[in-house]
């Protein structure tokens, strides 16, 4: 009979440089206690504030802090108004916010006109007269596709041109009537 050869398998003998590999931690199991109600609301403004942050920063556009100085305030507030006049704009109103605790800006200037043909003239006449007496361009613009109601926004103060029926219907200054409202004769 032919003998068989059989084969010897190598075993490694772990060396005693080497380390032994740590055993993996056995993973441990998280229980999360509810919420608290305050603490959901406080999650949820946490989780709006954020996605707002995002947008702005995606959009690159942040609303610039109101740090105008009472000077350039009157400043900005006289050459508004000019540029309503200049154009003829009728029923010109400032009110006053200043003073109020939940305001959105310090001013609204409001006219109307009786065209949409008036109503883009005078906006952009506003603006116009904005940079030249002031450097200053306008935050945000908007209105003047429909052209029945264009808001031009400084940040502190907000101008509104109206069509005449549009301004009825909305009645700012009966929403604004706390401030205080000043009629410029025309």
């Amino acid at each position: 009979m032919a003998k068989i050869p059989v084969k010897k398998t190598a075993t490694k003998k772990a060396s005693s440089t080497k380390k032994a590999a740590p055993k993996k931690a056995a993973a441990k199991k998280v229980v999360k206690k509810p919420l608290t109600e305050k603490e959901e609301l406080q999650k949820e403004a946490n989780r709006i504030a954020n996605t707002e942050n995002k947008k702005k920063v995606s959009s690159g556009a942040k609303r610039p802090k109101k740090t105008s100085t009472k000077a350039q305030t009157t400043s900005l507030l006289d050459a508004i108004v000019e540029g309503m006049q200049e154009k003829k704009a009728k029923n010109i109103t400032v009110i006053d916010l200043s003073d109020l605790e939940n305001r959105v800006a310090d001013y609204f200037v409001i006219c109307d006109a009786d065209s949409t043909t008036h109503v883009n003239a005078i906006a952009d006449t506003l603006e116009e007269s904005v940079i030249k007496k002031t450097g200053e361009k306008p935050y945000h613009s908007e209105g003047h596709q429909n052209a029945e109601w264009i808001l031009v926004d400084y940040v502190n103060i907000v101008a509104h041109v109206f069509m005449r029926e549009t301004r009825e219907f909305y009645n700012i200054e009966g929403l604004w009537a706390d401030g205080k409202i000043t009629t410029i004769a025309d």
